[in-house]
């Protein structure tokens, strides 16, 4: 659709645009006085008035809500005219036409369209549908513009328009415009044809009255000739035999083969005698290779490996029955064409490959003296047309004159003609398609091609330049055609010849009757204003010669409610557009209605319509044509159909589209969600808030009241473990106050203190909305008198005096010089003074005494503490903070946390020093574990809150919980499996709701609406309709910052009305997930029956809440089961209650039964039955498993290979399978045994190199959707029949089998970074219409292919599985790494977002570069994280960190992989969000060849210990790191740990050897990255740490600092120095110097803290190891100054040349592929 903005409010702009010629301007005037037609010659400028009319009616109706429509009767006509009108007006224009227009059904569109446009121009037809399906009315159309109006009568388009406009009253009805060259038809009564035209379009016919001499100069009349041509001899002597059309005839091919000869023979006979011997046997050539070619396209084609040739016939592979029978007929005919190749040619742009010479003696004498006028007329700027009849003459005439000697050079020929059949049923040649007309006529207005063979698609409408000659080939039929060819000769002097055969008086008499009579004829239309009686009769007279009586008979029908039409002319089109959306497979015929008798039509509709017997078949009325008996027949039907809803009101198939639906199958309206942003920002249900009422809860640890919780809500009650210990949230007990404002802030206050000591280690600005209290000993009441003691010393009590023994182990101090890290009294160490000396060996051993140890900690800008010489000393341990709310759902199998061991790390402080913080050993022991109990009861009271306001069901709170977490909480579970689960129960419930409530409606209807049942729009708009957001829990649970606050603004005193609810960002994408982890949750506790009341809660269509059983009650009568399928019951286990089920489950579409229906609607049905099934198994047996791999698992257990396997050997169905196919029954037949052979694990590893008869699958599902049915709808029992039947399979199935090529291909090209990646179509001959293989094209390199196949997918499949072997191979010349510089240039361009693919659009092109990368990025986050990924949750509360320090903190201390990061770490969300494919650099192929360049000598250790000592991997992770590229980081230590586990596994090493050297290769790669901070910047290391965190084993992981923290800085100082020394040589003095000049803290600081603290840890990473660090470090950041010394440090540090070299080299290439540019590039290594 083309739309041209801007719209005339004026008359003025009307008039400035366009600048008519005064006969223009003249029939423009009288148009605006009433409908015309204004009849003019072609290229007198038609078109350009109807634009002045429309932006006359554009200005003067504008704000109307009218639309103006411009009709045309061909569909090339439409991209012509609607250009010409987006060109001369500012209107906003949409084209409409075949496949551009909108589908019918789909009526949102279609009003979108009509309301974002001014003009539409469209074919007819389609706006006739429009009318006749209420997508608009009459009314409100402003003007209806007609091209070659003369088409208006009999049954065409423009006559159904008309008739439906005169049913609007007059007063509403448009403006008329009609156009043509040619208003009368019948020359011979021209007064009444032109009267019926005038009446038909309620327009009067106009012609040029006062400026016809300006009219003539610009259209003249051509010089016309009449060039006769002898009549065609009977025999050509030179003619070269045997003829092509005698070698047929001798074969002698049977009747069978159903060739239609006689029609071949027909048009032999024209073309022999119109072009003489050579041009028919051209024709029978081309036509009989054509044929053959759409016979094998058309053969079902299995295996069918593109082999046809016309040298040889290869139909080896076919095994269609046609093809197999007369396989002897097939392979003579073709020999006989290949004879003959040499001799017709196969390509006419090379005149001279494979063709003997052409001679003039072998073409007719008329063909002759064409040539000779072609010659005659012939200039340097020649352009002609050469008008024939038949389509198949154009076609032989363009390719023979091309094989002139003589015109070769001068005359480029083509043909043009109609769009014509389109398959071999039709007995002709395919006609042209519209994209071929629309380059054929481009290529003659360039003038490319400069003569047209056209057949009458060329005498009307289309734009072309005026001829030197237009030629009647053959004789002139009609007046109509007389005068619009002729006007395509316009020039003054154009020439138009008619060529006519010598002594042929009959044409040469039409001709001149022609001629005679046009003055006559235009003196009667160009009489002054002749007053034509109007008449609103419907029906032309001529309409198709109907009887008067008849006419007047004929009903019309409108829907009262929609105002759509049926009519007579309409009802046939109707039925067929039904039958034609009956889903069928390639082995059932096309369906059609079925037409017999003669005045009393009988109509019989296709069996596969699941009507009623009596309902398919209709008498129709006695009527006086067969036309009419059948109109009338097909009337009747269609209003009946309507009555039983296979029409909709609009009188469409009852969804018949996929377009967008504003309600659902059960008629509720579906809120429109378009605008509902893709991130969301909503209040969730919270229970923490500040009221009048405020509520205690008791908690208890292991049975002892240790506080009380405080809200302003009754929470509910809740048992819990964590850390090993039984925590209880007691029923709520309303708090006392007694002087109320203090003690609220008391609260305030005190919980505070509790969480800045126990939890947070930081202050909280906002207030609280939740309080832990200590209680007293008697009552459930807060201990206010412990409170307001705690609350005296926010910072600690520093009387000592109070404290004894008893308090040893128990009581929390804090040390006054370092508030941030509470600290666990062990004892009072009276034995000891600051004086003391400490133990050799202790973090204090270095100093004289411990207060010397204190005075060098905390002395700070020169002012060192107070520190007594006596007094005792604290031996104290740090308190261990609680830093997440992560606790285990028990409902999934998880273990909560263990108490955790531990080995104190004892203190020793000065007891002056510190200070106890007043919260008893219950109170922190309580706060310790306050974070989880807050989660576990937010979590428990949104689903209780859900579970009440939705009116949800007694689901299970843990079910809930899980439904309503969304992974971005990165809790340990979320809502992703049971949404996958949940999917599969939506499916089902919806499918039996539509099966039963529409019995009528075949499976692609009810598809259609499952489709639209299920949709993310669909299930969006119903979660927002119940409020669904909610409830949802999108929180992450670090709590660096704390999240139970209030909202920034609120008070800390109650005010009015409290609403317990919080803000919360996230994806609106959740709520669909949601919905159907909802429904997953009813199904786990109550199977179908509480997912109905579940799904009926959240409104979704499943047909209420009452149970299947219940709901949907069987015939109480049995019938008998066949002896056939006595067999298949006992293999069931099942005996059928109605027989008549089972045989419906096992017919076949094309067994046409007068008795039973075919299975597609049980095949329907059994789909999601055992979709369900399926999924319900994996969800249970594999608990740990993503909902990726769930999904990928059950896709390999329902595709159609597998079922087919299970049908044929489990069943053995396809031997009671009812098949009335030949083609079907053989292609079974053949696939058989293949399926008998093959093993479950290789049908399900391997399906995808399977293509069995769709039957066999379709078959399994029909007879388990019928076991559903026969049953009454017991899900229970039919699943067991259905697990038992797929046991095979499912045994087999597990989390991780393998992908299909496609998917792999796509991953590894994510993971390379290629984003210029695609397939390619064609087909394997380049005369078949049907593509049938692949290539894998990569930056327009073909790396595989075509490769072919039965079928696309098996094609595709084998063409990736090649392609991806051979980009992976680093000896191939199409070695991905060596061909592709994507890396690159993402690494310098900025990555754009890869959008969202709704699954309700149109689905992406694999086909595309564009496509194809979306589609592997997408494949390869969910390959990487099990699951497509949703955004991160944001809290709108405030906080005390910036974002970004509480971000990475959070990574950091809880590993989380999804958390968004700022900018610096933005790696991480493009990550997850799928934007980008970076760590692909780090690709497999990649790494190999980086680990070969270095050339590291075999160490004398073990084998694993030369993988963990060759310093490659450290130069490519700092490499990477430097290059800011983190995120390739986890990709380099998978390689090396896999290489490690490789020798391991290899050379069978121990458990505890193999632990060791992991872990010394896991701390070389943090320490690596550490270490390189330093030089590129700590937010670099960071991230790359966090990255390479998460991809950590949790047993490789460290958990306390490896550097000595007791080390003094004196003898960090000496290591430091050093180390310098050693590095730099002679050449450390000038650097130090160098750095003590510019700044002397740099100095010191590179010393002491680089050098010695950090570079001189050489107990990880080796002296040589820790200069390549900093050499990569520097290159990465191109600092080249630095680079040099450190290439010089390397050698020194004991590198040989080699060695430096090599990792240079390697560092390069890293940053290189990483985007980094250098600006005066990397200094070289000095020898």
């Amino acid at each position: 659709m083309q739309l041209v903005n801007g719209l005339p409010t004026t008359m003025e702009e009307v008039n400035e645009s366009l600048l008519p010629r005064r006969y223009q301007e003249e029939i423009f005037c009288r148009a605006q006085e009433g409908n015309v037609i204004a009849a003019l010659d072609t290229g007198s400028g038609k078109t350009f008035i109807s634009t002045l009319l429309i932006k006359w009616i554009a200005a003067r109706d504008f704000g109307q809500g009218k639309v103006i429509v411009f009709l045309v009767p061909k569909v090339a006509l439409v991209e012509q005219q609607g250009n010409f009108i987006s060109k001369q007006t500012p209107l906003r224009v949409t084209k409409c036409y075949g496949a551009m227009a909108i589908d019918l059904s789909d009526r949102g569109r279609w009003k979108k369209e009509f309301d974002n446009s001014d003009v539409l121009v469209m074919t007819a037809q389609i706006f006739l549908n429009i009318l006749t399906h209420s997508h608009w009315s009459m009314e409100k159309v402003s003007l209806l513009v007609f091209d070659e109006c003369h088409h208006c009568r009999k049954n065409h388009a423009y006559n159904g328009i008309m008739r439906e406009y005169f049913q609007c009253p007059s007063p509403l009805r448009p403006k008329i415009f009609g156009m043509t060259a040619s208003p009368i038809w019948n020359p011979k009564d021209a007064v009444e044809s032109l009267a019926t035209l005038e009446r038909n379009m309620d327009a009067k016919v106009i012609a040029v009255r006062e400026h016809v001499s300006e009219l003539l100069d610009h259209s003249p009349r051509p010089k016309e000739i009449i060039q006769p041509y002898p009549p065609s001899p009977e025999v050509y002597e030179s003619y070269p035999t045997p003829t092509l059309w005698n070698r047929l005839q001798v074969l002698n091919l049977p009747d069978e083969m159903e060739i239609p000869w006689d029609k071949i023979q027909t048009r032999y006979a024209v073309t022999y005698h119109s072009l003489g011997p050579y041009g028919a046997e051209l024709y029978l050539y081309s036509e009989m290779k054509q044929r053959l070619v759409l016979l094998v396209d058309q053969t079902n084609g299995h295996e069918y490996n593109g082999g046809l040739d016309y040298s040889g016939m290869d139909v080896d592979g076919l095994d269609n029955a046609y093809a197999i029978q007369f396989e002897p007929e097939l392979r003579q005919i073709g020999a006989v064409l290949c004879d003959y190749t040499a001799f017709f040619g196969e390509d006419d742009s090379d005149l001279t490959k494979f063709r003997v010479p052409f001679s003039l003696e072998w073409c007719s004498p008329k063909f002759k003296v064409l040539v000779d006028l072609l010659v005659k007329h012939y200039t340097q700027t020649f352009q002609g047309i050469i008008f024939v009849e038949q389509r198949h003459v154009a076609a032989c005439l363009a390719k023979v004159l091309l094989r002139v000697p003589y015109l070769q050079g001068f005359i480029k020929s083509a043909e043009l003609i109609g769009h014509g059949a389109t398959s071999v049923a039709k007995s002709q040649l395919k006609g042209m398609a519209l994209k071929t007309q629309q380059d054929v006529v481009k290529s003659f207005r360039e003038k490319e091609v400069n003569l047209l063979i056209a057949t009458s698609v060329a005498e009307e409408g289309l734009d072309f330049p005026a001829c030197d000659v237009v030629v009647r080939f053959d004789p002139i039929q009609h007046m109509v055609g007389y005068v619009q060819s002729r006007g395509r000769a316009r020039h003054q002097t154009s020439t138009f010849v008619i060529m006519v055969q010598e002594n042929h008086a009959a044409d040469l008499a039409r001709y001149r009757a022609f001629v005679e009579s046009e003055p006559e004829l235009k003196r009667v239309y160009q009489r002054a204003d002749p007053v034509i009686q109007k008449s609103t009769v419907e029906e032309d007279d001529e309409d198709d010669g109907a009887d008067p009586a008849d006419l007047a008979e004929r009903e019309r029908y409108v829907v009262p409610s929609t105002g759509a039409i049926l009519t007579y002319n309409s009802a046939i089109s109707l039925l067929n557009h039904l039958c034609s959306l009956i889903p069928r497979d390639r082995f059932t015929p096309v369906h059609l209605p079925k037409y017999s008798g003669d005045f009393q039509s009988t109509l019989e509709l296709p069996l596969s319509l699941p009507l009623p017997s009596d309902k398919l078949t209709y008498v129709g009325p006695m009527k006086r044509s067969k036309k009419e008996a059948k109109r009338a027949v097909a009337f009747m039907a269609v209003m009946q159909l309507h009555r039983l809803n296979v029409f909709d009101d609009y009188l469409l198939p009852a969804k018949s589209s996929s377009g967008a639906d504003t309600e659902d199958a059960d008629g509720r309206p579906i809120l429109d969600v378009s605008d509902v942003p893709e991130t969301m920002d909503v209040m969730v249900r919270d229970p923490f808030v500040i009221h009048q009422k405020m509520w205690l809860h008791v908690i208890t640890l292991d049975g002892k009241r240790t506080a009380g919780l405080v809200t302003g809500t009754q929470l509910p009650l809740e048992v819990m473990m964590c850390n090993g210990h039984e925590i209880r949230v007691h029923r709520a007990m309303r708090v006392i106050f007694d002087d109320e404002q203090r003690q609220r802030e008391l609260l305030q206050t005190y919980t505070k203190m509790g969480i800045w000591w126990c939890i947070t280690g930081r202050a909280i600005q906002n207030p609280l909305s939740v309080f832990l209290v200590p209680l007293r000993e008697t009552q459930s009441q807060p201990d206010w008198c412990a409170m307001e003691h705690a609350a005296l010393f926010p910072w600690g009590n520093p009387d000592w005096t109070i404290i004894t023994e008893e308090h040893h182990g128990r009581l929390m101090v804090v040390n006054s010089k370092d508030h941030g890290r509470p600290l666990l009294l062990r004892r009072v160490r009276r034995d000891l003074t600051p004086m003391s000396k400490p133990p050799k060996g202790s973090r204090e051993g270095c100093f004289p005494t411990y207060r010397d140890y204190v005075l060098h900690l905390y002395t700070r800008k020169g002012i060192p503490p107070e520190v007594p010489e006596d007094g005792p000393l604290l031996e104290v341990q740090p308190f261990p903070r609680h830093s997440s709310g992560l606790y285990a759902l028990h409902s999934l199998g998880q273990e909560d946390d263990k108490p955790v061991a531990n080995v104190p790390n004892a203190q020793f402080l000065p007891q002056s020093l510190c200070r106890w913080i007043g919260l008893s050993e219950d109170i922190y022991r309580t706060f310790h574990v306050l974070p989880k109990v807050l989660h576990r009861i937010t979590d428990v009271y949104r689903a209780g809150r859900a579970r009440f306001e939705l009116g949800l069901p007694a689901i299970g709170t843990d079910l809930l919980v899980e439904a309503y977490t969304l992974p971005s909480a990165n809790t340990g579970f979320s809502n992703q499996r049971l949404e996958t689960l949940g999917d599969s129960v939506l499916k089902l419930c919806t499918v039996v709701h539509l099966f039963n409530k529409f019995p009528h409606r075949h499976e692609g209807q009810l598809d259609i609406l499952r489709r639209n049942s299920v949709s993310n729009r669909t299930l969006l708009a119903r979660a927002k309709e119940n409020g669904l957001e909610h409830f949802l829990t999108g929180e992450t649970q670090s709590l660096r910052t704390w999240r139970y606050t209030l909202a920034e603004g609120l008070s800390s005193m109650p005010e009015g009305h409290v609403i317990r609810s919080s803000p919360r960002r996230y994806p609106r994408r959740s709520l669909q997930d949601c919905m159907e982890a909802t429904l997953g949750a009813g199904f786990r506790m109550g199977g179908i029956p509480m997912a109905l009341q579940t799904g009926t809660a959240l409104g979704l269509c499943l047909g209420g809440p009452l149970p299947w059983t219940l709901r949907y009650s069987r015939h109480p009568l049995s019938t008998p089961v066949p002896p056939l399928f006595t067999a298949l019951q006992d293999t069931l286990g099942y005996e059928f209650h109605r027989s008549e089920l089972l045989v419906e489950a096992v017919t076949h579409p094309s067994f046409r039964s007068a008795v039973s229906s075919s299975y597609q609607r049980l095949e329907f049905l059994g789909d999601a039955l055992i979709d369900l099934v399926v999924m319900h198994y994996l969800f249970k047996k594999f608990p740990e498993a993503t909902s990726g791999q769930l999904s990928w698992a059950r896709s390999r257990a329902v595709c159609a290979p597998a079922l087919a396997s299970v049908a044929v050997k489990k069943l053995s169905l396809h031997q009671i399978l009812l098949v009335n196919n030949v083609e079907l029954s053989m292609a079974i037949s053949k696939y058989v045994p293949v399926l008998e052979d093959t093993t479950p694990e290789h049908i399900v590893n391997n399906g995808w190199k399977h293509d069995p008869p769709k039957a066999l699958s379709d078959v399994l599902e029909s007879v388990m959707g019928a076991i559903l049915v026969d049953s009454a709808y017991d899900y229970e029992r039919a699943s067991v029949i259905a697990e038992a039947v797929m046991e095979d399979v499912l045994d087999v199935l597990s989390p991780n089998l393998p992908r299909d090529p496609v998917s792999e291909l796509m991953i590894s090209t994510a993971r390379a970074g290629c984003r210029k990646m695609s397939y390619r179509k064609t087909a394997s001959n380049p005369d078949s219409k049907r593509n049938d293989s692949i290539s894998v094209v990569v930056h327009d390199v073909v790396i595989v292919g075509p490769v072919s196949a039965a079928n696309l997918s098996l094609a595709k499949g084998r063409a990736s599985e090649e392609a991806r072997s051979i980009l992976q191979d680093p000896n191939s010349d199409k070695y991905l790494p060596k061909i592709c510089t994507c890396a690159q240039a993402m690494a310098v361009d900025t990555p754009e977002d890869v959008d969202e693919v709704d699954e309700d659009h149109k689905p992406l092109d694999d086909e595309t570069e564009e496509g194809f990368a979306m589609m592997a990025r997408k494949k390869l986050v969910e390959a990487e994280s099990d699951g497509p990924k949703h955004e991160e949750e944001e809290d709108l509360s405030s906080g005390d960190d910036s974002a970004d320090e509480r971000m990475v903190e959070e990574m950091i201390l809880n590993g989380l992989a999804r958390t968004a990061l700022p900018s610096s770490c933005s790696f991480l969300t493009d990550r997850w969000r799928g934007t980008d494919a970076m760590a692909s650099l780090a690709n497999t192929a990649f790494l190999n060849r980086l680990k070969t360049i270095y050339p590291h000598a075999a160490s004398a250790g073990s084998k694993g210990m030369q993988v963990v000592s060759n310093p490659w991997y450290i130069l490519t992770t700092v490499g990477f790191s430097g290059s800011n590229r983190p995120e390739s980081v986890p990709a380099v230590f998978r390689h090396v740990l896999d290489d490690l586990a490789g020798v391991h596994k290899k050379e069978n090493v121990t458990h505890a050897q193999a632990h060791n050297e992991k872990l010394l290769l896991a701390r070389k790669f943090r320490d690596s990255l550490f270490k390189s901070g330093l030089t590129t910047g700590y937010p670099r290391a960071i991230n790359s740490m966090v990255s390479l965190h998460e991809a950590m084993p949790e047993e490789l992981r460290d958990t306390r600092p490896l550097r000595n923290l007791q080390t003094p800085i004196e003898e960090y100082m000496r290591r430091g120095e050093n180390l310098f020394r050693s590095m730099y040589g002679e050449t450390a003095d000038p650097v130090q110097k160098l750095l003590d000049s510019i700044l002397p803290d740099m100095g010191w600081f590179s010393n002491t803290i680089g050098y010695g603290a950090t570079y001189g840890f050489t107990e990880v990473t080796t002296p040589l190891e820790t200069s390549f660090i900093l050499v990569a470090a520097l290159i990465s950041v191109d600092t080249p100054r630095q680079i040099n010394w450190h290439l010089g440090n390397a050698r020194r540090t004991g590198a040989t040349l080699e060695q430096v070299k090599a990792a240079r080299q390697i560092v390069m290439e890293v940053a290189e592929t990483s985007g980094v540019r250098w600006k005066d590039g990397v200094p070289e290594i000095k020898e």
